[in-house]
């Protein structure tokens, strides 16, 4: 049996996928100068930011999952490294798991499509070629190029997280990498205009 797919709304898509950042960002800024006590132990605004923010997103992925009919394979594992190094956070009192987190997401992207680099394939083709109609030769240069900014963003993420303050951090987690990622994504479509397909012109 085919996969029934649902359209919903794109704005509520857009609000139940970046919603929970930003909410995440907004609990933050309410509980970063807090500190709570569970259990005999002091936990930071932030680690406890963490915590909530967690359900939050699960909430959000299991509504869109109910509208939609589907939840894509980077939704799934960007939820499961949240859960888990959330999980650590909270039970190592340790903000630095948090932390990291973003480094391993960006990281492991970069290294997937590494792989099939290696292979001489273009993973980015497999999950976008129905929402991005182009030639191979345009997925093979825009997978490298992303291959190379993944890897970046991840060091970037290092840095930040162990030179900067933790409100600093949260910031650019928030609203720097993703409008980052943004920017490079749009300034990479228009500069492969030349490799897209036309379907009425390649009919």
């Amino acid at each position: 049996m085919a996969e029934q797919r649902k359209d919903i709304n794109p704005i509520l898509k857009q609000v139940l996928e970046l919603g929970p950042t930003l909410v995440f960002f907004l609990i933050y800024l309410r509980m970063r100068d807090e500190t709570y006590s569970f259990g005999g132990t002091d936990y930071s605004g932030f680690i406890v930011s963490t915590i909530v923010f967690i359900p939050i997103l699960l909430a959000a992925m299991a509504v869109l999952w109910k509208l939609t009919g589907k939840l894509s394979r980077m939704q799934v594992f960007t939820a499961f490294m949240v859960v888990f190094f959330g999980a650590l956070t909270a039970w190592f009192n340790d903000e630095r798991f948090f932390k990291m987190k973003t480094t391993l997401v960006y990281g492991t992207f970069s290294a997937i499509l590494g792989i099939g680099l290696v292979q001489g394939k273009s993973y980015l083709e497999y999950v976008m070629a129905e929402m991005v109609p182009m030639r191979p030769e345009g997925w093979m240069i825009l997978t490298r190029r992303l291959c190379a900014g993944f890897a970046l963003l991840a060091v970037g993420n290092e840095f930040v997280w162990r030179t900067l303050s933790t409100d600093l951090w949260v910031k650019i987690e928030t609203f720097g990498f993703p409008l980052l990622l943004f920017a490079f994504l749009w300034w990479q479509i228009v500069a492969l205009q030349d490799h897209m397909i036309d379907p009425d012109k390649d009919a």
